[in-house]
């Protein structure tokens, strides 16, 4: 699973820390979803979905094989 957490940022000119703190969690955390080494819970995910607005299938991509 592929994830656009890093451009959704970029768009709003956040850090992982600043998106860490909104959301509840810790820097490392953002980071490890980001380099796709830890998937979120799906609380976590439609949190995230809702703060960047867009829907959780944009933020999160299923791959083929996935």
């Amino acid at each position: 699973m592929k994830n656009s957490i890093k451009v959704e940022r970029a768009k709003k000119d956040i850090t992982q820390e600043q998106l860490a703190e909104a959301m509840g969690v810790s820097r490392q955390t953002i980071n490890a979803i980001e380099k796709n080494k830890y998937l979120p819970s799906t609380l976590l995910s439609l949190k995230m979905s809702v703060y960047f607005g867009v829907t959780v299938n944009e933020l999160f991509i299923l791959e083929e094989g996935d």
